[in-house]
């Protein structure tokens, strides 16, 4: 790859360990009738691991260069599309593929990993489990559970979704080019007993929560109904002086059911 011109602006960092790239394979139980979603491939490290599987494989790449080492993988269980995955219609381009279970695997530039998981979370999937490389700060603030300062808006909203786990860090010289930073792979597995409850309200609630992550809930929610919300919160054992970072997923699912209901 020493003759590519990496792009920066697609965040391009190919993982070149081989180890690294099989441990991520081997994460998640992929059969020959399962479909893998691969976001990013580049030029096909990782593709090809996973095409060992045997499985049924779609992968978006947005750079149209690498099309000289990717169609060499493509067969009749793998197809490359080229084209911005933020811009495809996900649930069309695999309506026709026969799969038993859906697996999404991704190596992420941070600029660009909340829009993606906001896209295959809207794009209404019914996904087994996701696998993504992110930079390691962003895998702690995705993983992260209350009481933590990685704690935040995103994390809530994934946990809605997922159960997240980090499997293991990536050293930063395991990429061509180089990175400034350290990666870490995390696993995202559904929820099959999602509580259901008003995604509107609830997005805009946890946003609002954590507006300003240093002020606490009375500062942050002053135009919502703080004595209802109290009311919730002592369930908890918390109260409006602590901050959203305090409180867990299901506490501000309570929040919303009782926002519905008054």
């Amino acid at each position: 790859m020493s003759s590519f011109n990496f792009k920066k602006k697609f965040g391009q960092n190919f993982l070149k360990d081989s180890k690294i790239l099989n441990d991520i394979v081997n994460s998640i139980p992929i059969k020959e009738d399962d479909l893998v979603i691969e976001i990013g491939p580049g030029a096909g490290a990782l593709t090809k691991c996973i095409k060992n599987t045997k499985c049924r494989l779609i992968c978006y790449e947005i750079d149209t260069e690498l099309e000289r080492y990717l169609s060499l993988l493509e067969d009749d269980k793998t197809k490359i599309i080229y084209d911005d995955f933020l811009n495809r219609d996900i649930g069309s381009d695999i309506e026709n593929v026969k799969y038993d279970n859906l697996y999404i695997v991704a190596n992420l530039p941070y600029y660009i990993t909340t829009p993606i998981i906001e896209k295959i979370i809207n794009s209404n999937l019914n996904i087994n489990s996701c696998i993504f490389m992110v930079q390691k700060e962003v895998a702690d603030r995705l993983s992260s559970k209350e009481g933590n300062k990685e704690y935040g808006y995103i994390s809530v909203l994934l946990s809605y979704y997922f159960d997240i786990n980090k499997l293991f860090n990536v050293n930063k010289e395991c990429f061509e080019p180089i990175p400034k930073v350290d990666s870490a792979v995390i696993k995202m597995v559904s929820k099959n007993n999602k509580r259901t409850t008003n995604m509107e309200i609830f997005k805009r609630l946890i946003k609002d929560s954590f507006r300003m992550k240093r002020k606490n809930i009375k500062n942050n929610l002053y135009n919502y109904d703080l004595k209802l919300i109290n009311n919730v919160l002592v369930n908890y054992n918390l109260n409006l002086q602590n901050r959203a970072e305090d409180i867990p997923l299901d506490c501000f699912l309570d929040i919303v059911e009782t926002i519905c209901k008054n």
